[in-house]
Parts: structure tokens; sequence; C-alpha cells
């Protein structure tokens, strides 16, 4: 009955493909796994398939637009696109100047990665992506931020030596620890912050907001969010 019931509501928030809308996904394009420029120039990555199965379950024809991270939000309220899908998480700040759909990736862990297990974390320097909840954790923990605009530039500045390591989502450091050959390692335990990942709107896009929440339900409850989850993040990620 709840699946019914869900069904209809996407039937009837979708109102049929004659009367679809374009709706513009913003997103940074340079958080592998969670999305990325592949070699065709294409947005692609884990809210690439995502956002595209939502857009279809919500009746609605999306483009994808790529922003720089430290503009993201500015320019959604500017009107350069419709919605963030970008690997945000979830917070009471961000919550102040936009409105967040529900979760599509659940609460999850952030982590230090360091040349050594014994970096200073505590009073060292540490890089982190300007604008990130880690970016804030670092600020208020004790070590120097150094913030950086994209998210690579973070990962270098451990590797030339200008940051004793870089705090970030756990799952984009992970592939870099395991392809480093030994180079680069965790450091400490991970850190649970934020209320997980979802996706962005202005405050006056309340029908919007609600034709994405309702295609994100449908998938969590028919099954089909958590696989393309592990699909992009490894059978060790948390799920719903």
């Amino acid at each position: 009955m709840k699946k019914l019931l869900l069904a209809t509501a996407l039937l009837a928030l979708s109102g049929g493909i004659a009367a679809a809308q374009t709706v513009r996904l913003g997103t940074e394009g340079a958080y592998p796994p969670y999305n990325f420029i592949d070699d065709a120039g294409n947005v692609a990555g884990f809210e690439r398939e995502l956002g595209d199965e939502l857009c279809k379950r919500a009746g609605l024809t999306c483009e994808w637009v790529t922003n720089d991270w430290d503009s993201i939000i500015p320019n959604l309220q500017s009107g350069n696109y419709d919605v963030i899908i970008a690997g945000m998480s979830i917070t009471d700040e961000r919550e102040k100047v936009v409105d967040f759909s529900e979760n599509y990736i659940p609460p999850a862990d952030s982590a230090y990665m360091g040349l050594t297990a014994d970096a200073d974390i505590k009073g060292g320097v540490v890089s982190a992506q300007v604008g990130t909840i880690q970016a804030g954790y670092v600020a208020e923990s004790g070590a120097t931020l150094l913030e950086f605009a994209t998210p690579d530039e973070t990962v270098a500045a451990v590797r030339n030596g200008e940051a004793a390591a870089v705090f970030a989502d756990l799952d984009y450091l992970a592939p870099f620890v395991k392809e480093s050959n030994g180079e680069l390692t965790f450091v400490g335990e991970p850190v649970p912050l934020g209320g997980g990942v979802g996706m962005a709107f202005r405050d006056s896009d309340d029908e919007l907001r609600e034709k994405f929440n309702a295609a994100i339900k449908s998938m969590k409850e028919d099954g089909t969010l958590n696989p393309l989850i592990t699909k992009h993040f490894g059978p060790d990620t948390k799920l719903f």
C-alpha cells in the first residue's frame, strides 16, 4: 500500500510527460565519486546517475550545469540553475540560506589523510576545501586551516609539504590512499559530520523540492538507491 501511495504521489507531482519542465541541475564536476567530468567532457559519477533517475521519476527534463564550489550557493540564489546536487552535506548553517531535500546519502564519515600515520592533525597545518563542513571543523579543532578552492588542491598540499594532512569526506580520500602505493595513509579515526548529503533548493521552490523528495523516497523504498551507492562508493560504505 505504501508503494502504491508513493507511486500515485509521484504521478500527481510530475503531471505527466507533456507537462514536464526543464530543470537545471548544478554540480561541481570535480569531486569523484560524487561528480566529475569524464573524458567526453560530460558530468559523470554517482550524482549524474542519481540525478538522471530522479528527474525521470519526477517527470522532469533536466540539464546539467557545472559551477565552482566556492560560489555554488550564490549562483543557485541568482538563478543560474535550479538545484544543487554536488555532494553537499546537510547542515544547520546551510539550512539558513537554502532548503534541502531529504538525504540521498546517509550521514557519513570524514577523515584525515597524510604522508604518515602520525601526522600532526591537532596543532599542524590541515588542508580542506573552502566552504565545506570539513573546513569548519578544522577551523575549530586547534589546527591551522589551509583552504583551497578545489579538492585536488587539498591533496596536492599534503604531497608537496604545505599541509601535514587533508581533511575531507572519507569516500573521496579512500581512492587516493588505495592507489598511492603507501605514499598516503589515513590519520587517526574517522569523524562523523553532517546530516547526510542532499539536494539544495531556493526557499521559494517548495514544489520542485517536493517532486525530488518523492523521487528520492521512491528509490529508498523500492531498493534501488542502495545498490547505486554501493556501485560508486564500494561495499563498505554506509547505506539506508
